[in-house]
């Protein structure tokens, strides 16, 4: 069974910075995606920034700049730097794992993390 689970979110002020962290356990390929999404209140669930397993990182244009995704694959570990913080970024936030079984595949969501930015 994997489990996903965030830390590190609270309230910062704008132009602040906070670290979000999301550990993995459970047995899963080492060939994988993993990313953060958020969800503000009365919106969709949108990528924030992905990390693949063989180095290639993306991000959401609002993001590039301020934020880095990045992993520790010897802990299981996802990484969310976000920098220059703006209340447009007040969200709850989700760690994201995909793998491909040979059941097909498979995607993993974490409990989310409440991100809030004041002015």
């Amino acid at each position: 069974q994997v489990q996903l689970v965030e830390s590190g979110g609270g309230l910062v002020q704008a132009g602040g910075s906070l670290r979000l962290s999301c550990s993995a356990s459970g047995s899963f390929s080492a060939a994988n995606v993993m990313s953060w999404y958020r969800q503000a209140p009365g919106k969709q669930r949108d990528l924030v920034a992905a990390s693949v397993s063989g180095g290639t990182t993306n991000y959401a244009d609002s993001v590039k700049g301020r934020f880095t995704i990045s992993r520790d694959s010897s802990r299981n570990t996802l990484y969310l730097q976000m920098n220059s913080l703006d209340p447009e970024d007040t969200a709850v936030y989700y760690c994201h794992l995909v793998v491909e079984t040979t059941a097909g595949r498979r995607d993993y969501w974490g409990h989310g993390n409440q991100v809030t930015v004041s002015e």
